[in-house]
């Protein structure tokens, strides 16, 4: 058998070369092609023949599983339907990207995308009760699977125990007559492989360093909420503790439990860096069984803008002053309440306090719905 060689160049076009690979997996045929770390060989999942051939070609035994790769993020669902924080957290920042996922699933056969399967085909995605993800960050090969319309399962486009392919010269020293299709887009990206992570509910274990090492993983698995007001003593250290209690309810445990869930809150203010929280904020909030006698007021910086997932402020000022700090983080700062402000109760009696936390307290209740933990 002859490998078909098509080359992604200046001269070829797109949409005939994703064409030709589709069609190719489509039918059955084994297709190798480029991602931004290494190249792959995959097949469709639900075609018995193609998967014997992919386990001839890769010496892997009928029972170990391959990677599912997927062309959306959105399409690890139908595969994981109860993706648990944490891998819905990494899925939000690293995919598409060079970073596969392993998860645990309830049951293989009652997921939307085992469905109708055979047997060969559930033992290709998931080995036991755990299946493996990749969405990959290449337009190529996206483009691809988004065309195929049927699972494909892949793994790198070498022979067993030698380094994975880098371009597609590197496939066809190894594969050149054992796969139908070699798509050629030149070298990739990265030239090294993803990062494998494997989650267990609220907890991860990095399987093999990539892309990304385990302190790019380990960011990636936090998220981080900041809530902004003006001086970080009464508005956004409320929030700040109404946040930390209500997610620590979510999760079953207690607020000072939360980093070790991989969650971390905490509040500034443009003009904070002076003093602790008022008296008055400590005394609703006393009420409420929060205590906020050890705050201590904190100045908005660049670094907290950076590092936040979700940026919660209390008016449209201090959304600008955010994003004169940092442009990149429109798109994770908005109002505390939709629509209103949550006014300063700064010299108001403590019935403008209890006021305004019953405000704070009525934006959480939609925002922390938004946040994923």
């Amino acid at each position: 058998m002859e490998t078909t060689v098509i080359k992604l160049d200046q001269q070829s076009s797109l949409d005939d070369v994703v064409e030709r690979a589709a069609d190719g997996l489509i039918r059955g045929n084994l297709v190798a092609f480029p991602t931004e770390t290494v190249y792959g060989v995959g097949a469709r999942a639900d075609l018995e023949e193609a998967l014997r051939r992919l386990r001839i070609v890769k010496g892997r035994e009928p029972d170990r599983a391959f990677t599912l790769h997927i062309a959306e993020p959105d399409d690890a669902l139908r595969y994981a339907p109860s993706l648990p924080g944490m891998a819905r957290r990494l899925i939000r920042k690293a995919w598409p990207g060079p970073l596969t996922l392993i998860v645990e699933v309830e049951s293989s056969g009652r997921t939307t995308g085992a469905a109708g399967m055979g047997t060969s085909t559930v033992s290709a995605i998931y080995y036991g009760n755990t299946v493996g993800m990749r969405c990959p960050d290449d337009r190529v090969t996206s483009a691809i699977l988004r065309r195929v319309g049927a699972p494909v399962v892949a793994a790198s486009a070498n022979l067993a125990g030698n380094p994975a392919p880098v371009c597609g010269e590197d496939v066809l020293n190894e594969l050149r007559g054992r796969i139908d299709l070699l798509v050629d887009s030149g070298r990739t990206k990265y030239a090294k492989p993803s990062t494998i992570v494997h989650i267990a509910g609220s907890t991860y274990k990095v399987l093999r360093e990539g892309v990304y090492d385990a302190g790019i993983v380990e960011r990636m698995t936090k998220v981080r909420i900041l809530f902004v007001c003006t001086g970080n003593t009464c508005r956004s250290p409320m929030a700040e503790g109404l946040a930390k209690r209500a997610l620590a309810d979510r999760l079953g445990c207690d607020p000072s439990e939360l980093p070790a869930h991989g969650i971390e809150v905490s509040s500034a203010g443009t003009a904070g860096g002076w003093g602790g929280a008022s008296e008055h904020a400590m005394a609703v909030m006393e009420q409420r069984g929060i205590k906020l006698t050890d705050h201590v007021s904190q100045s908005l910086s660049a670094e907290r803008v950076q590092q936040a997932d979700h940026i919660f402020v209390m008016t449209e000022g201090h959304k600008s002053a955010v994003l004169a700090i940092e442009p990149s983080a429109a798109d994770r700062v908005q109002l505390l309440v939709d629509g209103r402000s949550v006014h300063d109760p700064m010299g108001g009696t403590q019935k403008e306090y209890e006021q305004c936390a019953r405000m704070i307290e009525e934006g959480l209740n939609q925002r922390l719905q938004e946040v994923i933990v």
